[in-house]
């Protein structure tokens, strides 16, 4: 059977173009249907480039991350999520940076994210690639240190609990239940900055990103290894 085509790609240049006037509009439904707690928004930098690495249990994550504090944030999430018209404006204009997950235009996409990082900006991505359906936490693929090498930008490491009963998997809407995100201490580059960015080296910054993340959430890490993974998949 063949492979149905994704979803046309907006153009990059417009990516989070409406993303106050999204967040002001949701910004009822917000408070009226989701229970957040929020905690260590403080190690977030007030300015400059960074990059949220989360894990990742529901669709509600990244809304959640790219209404998290007051700066603007853009994400990185599956192309698939653009596959009706109303989606298809709606996501990228509130900050979505389309990612065909089959590995067409990937490059292209991590540039635009690093080019909104070298430009100051917030960057959230899900390591993991997909949601965890086991609840456990998966090991991360390397885009996130592809985004740290090529910006220079710190990587804050977000835990997220609750949102799988808030909103599971395949949940149309989301329930009232407690929700809490733990954004942790910066992890920046300073004890690799005079290695080769390497495979090896993209690994080891991996790693360190994965534990850190599993200390904020709780999560017991699963054994599979990362090398059994798809290496293209970085958005869910």
């Amino acid at each position: 059977m063949a492979r149905l085509a994704a979803p046309p790609t907006p153009e990059l240049h417009d990516i989070g173009r409406r993303y106050w006037s999204v967040r002001r509009l949701s910004a009822p439904l917000h408070r009226a249907w989701l229970d957040v707690d929020r905690q260590g928004l403080q190690n977030v930098p007030t300015a400059g480039g960074v990059i949220f690495a989360a894990n990742h249990l529901s669709f509600l994550d990244s809304v959640l991350l790219m209404y998290s504090g007051r700066r603007q944030v853009s994400f990185l999430g599956k192309v698939e999520y653009l596959s009706s018209p109303v989606t298809r404006r709606l996501f990228p204009a509130a900050g979505m940076i389309p990612v065909d997950r089959s590995g067409r235009g990937v490059g292209r996409s991590l540039g635009a994210a690093v080019d909104r990082l070298r430009a100051g900006e917030i960057v959230g991505i899900f390591p993991e690639g997909t949601r965890s359906r086991d609840g456990l936490l998966h090991d991360g693929h390397v885009g996130v240190a592809h985004l740290a090498i090529k910006s220079g930008a710190p990587i804050i490491p977000v835990g997220i609990t609750g949102t799988d009963t808030a909103m599971a998997p395949d949940s149309l809407l989301p329930r009232r239940s407690p929700i809490t995100l733990k954004f942790g201490a910066p992890i920046d580059l300073g004890r690799w900055s005079c290695e080769r960015p390497t495979g090896a080296v993209k690994r080891e910054i991996t790693d360190e990103v994965m534990a850190a993340i599993a200390s904020l959430s709780g999560q017991r890490r699963a054994t599979a290894p990362a090398s059994a993974r798809p290496a293209q998949v970085v958005a869910a």
